[in-house]
């Protein structure tokens, strides 16, 4: 088992990744807001939270959970609530998390777009011989116990239920605050060690973990992207022509992070040095159409206002937002946000036609 001190010794067996996740305008999301809507739903207590539209600064959510706890006067709600979380309330970095091919590059994705879920605290990983460890920084300790119950609660739950082993326990769990009066209920969702007055916020868990293969997305969350993506494939000419079938393959692969020519050749059945040559016969570069491809989804997916810039650059394949933009602005001209602006205004004055 990984000691609270071992930290240290773990980062000198393995590099400690830190990945900065790009800028969100709420510190805690809808998504988290209807996490705690829909388990008080199931209590009765429709009037604490009203129907999640935006997010919510960290005091607020603090501040909705503590009123929620006296409340019901449960003061391990937190866990309550964040036991609750499914990938489809991560909405579009749900799809993506599961369409990796196992945990670690779950996990990746999930660290370098981890504001899409919180704001407040962010999560590194550090990953030896000995386990896996996911740690909190240093303002896990100012949000409070039941902000943290629901934070690691959630990780834990989602990571069951993206490998689809709801057994799967850590190997610990350490908590920055005192004790609680009862610690039953940790022990049962967790089913760990559980530590508290720990050194920082953070989960322990088993160094196999990291191959472990995710089970199938759920249907909603492939009717939530699918839909789309098969409309742009459906768009491309029909044509069985190396071009058309080469976007065929981009377009499906970008969910997958940034499509490799030789990984999209293997798709196809035939060697990247084949797919380099047909294309230099054709005139085309791999570059060229795979910028053809994230233009005209970028387009459709800014339609769709359900989505936010980083959501959209993540299901294009960029590891930032920051990506996105400078190759929007170079195809054309103008910045995503630019864009979706025009487009909502055109939208607006054609409904008043």
């Amino acid at each position: 088992m990984l000691a609270i001190a071992s930290i240290a010794g773990l980062t000198m067996m393995a590099s400690f990744l830190t990945i900065q996740a790009m800028s969100y305008t709420a510190a805690i999301p809808a998504a988290y807001v209807r996490l705690l809507s829909d388990y008080l739903v199931t209590r009765g207590e429709t009037a604490l939270v009203g129907t999640p539209q935006s997010g919510c600064t960290a005091a607020q959510w603090r501040a909705m959970l503590e009123n929620a706890a006296e409340r019901l006067d449960d003061p391990a709600l937190g866990l309550r609530v964040g036991a609750g979380i499914t990938p489809a309330h991560l909405g579009p970095l749900g799809y993506v998390l599961l369409a990796s091919s196992s945990v670690l590059p779950a996990l990746e994705r999930y660290i370098r777009y981890q504001r899409l879920v919180h704001d407040v605290s962010p999560v590194r990983y550090a990953l030896g011989s000995d386990g896996l460890v996911l740690e909190w920084g240093a303002a896990s300790r100012e949000v409070g116990l039941l902000v943290n119950q629901c934070g690691m609660a959630a990780m834990v739950q989602f990571v069951r239920d993206i490998t689809g082993v709801p057994t799967l326990a850590p190997l610990a769990v350490h908590f920055v605050e005192p004790s609680p009066a009862d610690v039953t209920p940790y022990a049962q969702l967790f089913r760990c060690q559980v530590l508290f007055n720990a050194a920082a916020t953070r989960i322990d868990f088993p160094a196999g973990l990291t191959g472990q293969p995710l089970r199938q997305p759920d249907p909603a969350l492939v009717t939530l992207l699918e839909r789309q993506v098969q409309e742009l494939l459906a768009a491309l000419p029909d044509e069985q022509d190396l071009a058309s079938q080469l976007q065929r393959q981009i377009a499906a692969a970008l969910v997958q992070g940034e499509p490799l020519l030789d990984t999209v050749a293997a798709a196809m059945h035939i060697s990247g040095r084949t797919l380099r040559r047909k294309l230099e016969q054709g005139g085309w570069t791999f570059q060229q159409l795979l910028d053809d491809v994230r233009l005209k989804m970028a387009q459709e997916y800014l339609r769709d206002t359900r989505l936010t810039l980083p959501e959209i650059a993540l299901l294009l394949g960029y590891s930032e937002q920051s990506a996105f933009n400078r190759a929007f602005m170079r195809w054309t001209g103008e910045t995503p946000r630019a864009r979706r602006l025009k487009m909502l205004v055109g939208l607006a004055e054609t409904e008043r036609r």
